[in-house]
């Protein structure tokens, strides 16, 4: 145990920790099996006692989060047209891909921001912007606002369990990673019942809300 700690202190306080921070935060952002909230969360704990800046970790987690969230997006749009071209009028993933349409054009900035807080979920809403061409324009803001209240709120957890055991910075890893995937299970949580209320009102369209199969033609935004 004490050889895990003292390697984590040293990598943790090294000046290159921010350059990989920045870059785990940026891959996670389209290589979803890339741990950057753990990365966060441990930068946090050991902030609180003084190294690595919290205030860097942030900058630098939020900047990561901003850059891979494009990437992603642009991913999605650079294979978009042979996606769309693929999809048959009349077959669920058409529907879906509709509902997805309508659903974005509607309250795409939200999604994106609450999708951050879900590991995976995050790549699978960037892609799939990029492939409707949500705006650019839109996407760019609603972008800085996920990176930078993701980067907060992964920096604060772990400073939180810095704190709260100043001498056992294994525990504070664990109690801040405890608390992220209690929030992530209330996002999910949340976002299973909505589903299931969605699937109530709409028994005749399994893929999608009510009304998904309007969307099939609602006009593709673009930059």
């Amino acid at each position: 145990m004490d050889g895990v700690v003292d390697f984590l202190h040293t990598a943790v306080t090294s000046p290159w920790f921010y350059l990989a921070l920045f870059a785990v935060a940026a891959l996670d952002g389209f290589f979803p099996v890339v741990p950057s909230e753990s990365m966060v969360i441990t930068a946090g704990v050991y902030a609180a006692s003084g190294r690595p800046e919290p205030v860097l970790v942030v900058v630098l987690a939020a900047a990561g989060a901003f850059v891979g969230d494009h990437v992603a997006y642009f991913i999605g749009r650079g294979s978009g047209a042979r996606l769309t071209r693929a999809l048959r009028p009349g077959t669920r993933r058409h529907t879906a891909f509709a509902w997805a349409r309508r659903t974005m054009d509607e309250r795409g900035g939200l999604i994106l921001v609450v999708a951050r807080y879900v590991p995976g979920g995050r790549t699978a809403v960037t892609m799939t912007m990029g492939v409707i061409r949500y705006p650019l324009r839109s996407f760019t803001p609603f972008a800085a606002i996920a990176a930078v209240s993701w980067a907060v709120y992964g920096t604060l957890l772990g400073y939180l369990g810095g704190v709260a055991f100043e001498d056992d910075p294994i525990k504070g890893v664990a109690v801040g990673l405890g608390l992220a995937l209690a929030v992530t299970g209330v996002v999910e949580g949340v976002r299973f019942l909505r589903y299931r209320r969605a699937r109530r009102d709409a028994p005749d369209t399994p893929d999608a809300p009510e009304g998904a199969g309007e969307a099939s033609g609602t006009r593709r935004a673009s930059v």
